[in-house]
């Protein structure tokens, strides 16, 4: 039996079908993008962190005995809260 072709003028055109779909491929393309790039500035902010508290206790050693000097104390770093027990019910 032969094959029957068929028309390919019906397939060249383009339907709305075609741009929705076209739309969600863009889309997933899109999100995964987004989430490859998001994924990689997370890396480098974990990266860099470190550097930077580095960098500001540096500064601020350097800046203690200039401020000292000129009378000016710097703010005390309040204690850190200790937990409270609760009470045991009776």
């Amino acid at each position: 039996m032969a094959a029957v072709k068929r028309k390919s003028s019906a397939a060249s055109k383009t339907t709305l079908r075609h741009v929705w779909l076209a739309g969600l491929g863009l889309v997933a393309v899109s999100r995964r993008r987004v989430r490859a790039l998001v994924g990689d500035a997370g890396a480098r902010v974990r990266q860099v962190e470190p550097c930077v508290v580095q960098f500001s206790s540096d500064v601020e050693a350097r800046l203690a005995p200039v401020l000292d000097k000129l009378g000016l104390k710097q703010q005390a770093k309040r204690p850190a809260r200790k937990a409270t027990k609760r009470a045991a019910r009776a």
